[in-house]
């Protein structure tokens, strides 16, 4: 059973891409090593120093031995092979006083890997994927030295007003989300550390980005001049959703692999999924968006004819196109009308806030990177070079 997570309403909306997906799974307990070593720490068995030794009798009779006796042969003992000894954990990245463990990119990146690697995906593929993960992470650990620094975290009674508001949009009591949650191998307190992480998250955002927002009614309205000075008389519009799942990475695979995704996500939508709940069972860089109104005069050549036909609710089927696998649905179609200023204001006021939001976000992560001692190590070095090209585009927050 799939669970609605926008409790928080326009507020999550606008929290940072970072916030781990439905896909990720919660890092395990690993093994901490040095912040100045490169290398996994070796593991070492440990010992029971608890356990009992017998006590042995000084009294005690010991039976004489037969030095002629035969010596039982004893097998030789191999050597353990190094290669074959399983890699436990690592330090992918200094962030701070913190570190990022290769654990947590893998934890992050592995669902998608794992379609990559089906789709014929090559290791470069995959270490663009890892060093994509790696940046996000290093993002959510910025914001999370800053949550401690500005004292904003979420207090316990804010975690459980949010999951009692999940439960009551989902109609399920509270014992019966703990079950739902469970029931899908989700530990709850590990479910209740990501709503947590959400609503700081959601602080720093509104409260240090959108705070430096401002948009201005004569902007509106220049907005709407340009918009919808050559309005249609008439014809038909349509309110469209857009499903698109992005490329992770150049190359045939990694194209494969987000259109297999884009067609998964048809299947639901045909069955009668809502979008907002396929767009949760789908890679963390997928992205769900209602297009609202458009005139079918106005729809892009690659929109066009896919959209005429479809009835209301219906899904067209994937397109691809340069900047990924898209499938759209038609929510409704009526006759156009034309628009007046004050019908739309508050439409262009929300769009024009977040084109500014993402571009204040870009500059806030910029300044923090700045700001804070940044080190990838090993293989991870490259990350700045694999993964921060795009990481400011697949990470903003978007409208």
């Amino acid at each position: 059973m799939q669970l609605r997570r926008g409790i928080l309403g326009a507020t999550l909306a606008l929290t940072l891409a970072s916030t781990l997906g439905a896909g990720a799974q919660e890092p395990e307990p690993t093994v901490a090593t040095p912040a100045d070593e490169t290398e996994p720490a070796a593991v070492v068995p440990d010992t029971d120093p608890a356990a009992v030794v017998p006590d042995t009798d000084p009294t005690a009779v010991v039976p004489d031995t037969d030095p002629t006796a035969a010596v039982p042969a004893t097998e030789p003992v191999e050597a353990p092979d190094p290669a074959s000894e399983e890699l436990i954990d690592g330090i992918a990245a200094q962030v701070g006083s913190e570190i990022v463990l290769i654990s947590d990119v893998r934890n992050l990146s592995g669902p998608m890997e794992l379609r990559v690697r089906q789709a014929g995906g090559t290791d470069l593929d995959v270490a663009q994927l890892r060093a994509d993960a790696l940046e996000r992470l290093i993002e959510r650990a910025l914001v999370q030295q800053v949550i401690r620094r500005s004292e904003l975290e979420a207090t316990a009674i804010e975690v459980d007003t949010a999951i009692g508001a999940i439960a009551s949009e989902n109609n399920l009591s509270i014992a019966e989300l703990v079950a739902t949650v469970e029931a899908e191998g989700l530990p709850f307190e590990v479910y209740r550390d990501r709503i947590r992480g959400e609503i700081e998250q959601s602080k720093v955002v509104n409260g240090m980005v959108a705070s430096r927002v401002t948009v201005e009614e004569s902007e509106i309205l220049e907005i709407y001049n340009e918009k919808y000075e050559d309005q249609p008389t008439g014809g038909v519009e349509v309110h469209l959703a857009h499903l698109l799942v992005p490329f992770s990475a150049e190359g045939p695979a990694a194209r494969r692999a987000a259109c297999a995704d884009a067609k998964r996500a048809h299947s639901l939508l045909t069955s009668g999924e809502t979008l907002d709940l396929v767009a949760d069972e789908l890679p963390e860089q997928a992205r769900a968006a209602d297009l609202g109104w458009i005139h079918e005069a106005a729809l892009a050549s690659w929109m066009a004819d896919e959209v005429r036909e479809l009835p209301i609710g219906g899904a067209t089927r994937v397109i691809e196109t340069e900047f990924g696998c898209n499938v759209l649905q038609l929510v409704e179609r009526r006759t156009f009308t034309k628009r007046e200023f004050d019908d739309v204001k508050n439409e262009l006021y929300d769009e024009l806030f977040a084109v500014r939001m993402q571009e204040e976000y870009v500059e806030f992560m910029e300044k923090l990177r700045k700001q804070t001692y940044i080190e990838r190590k090993g293989f991870f070095a490259d990350a700045a070079r694999l993964g921060s090209e795009n990481n400011a585009a697949a990470t903003a927050p978007g409208p």
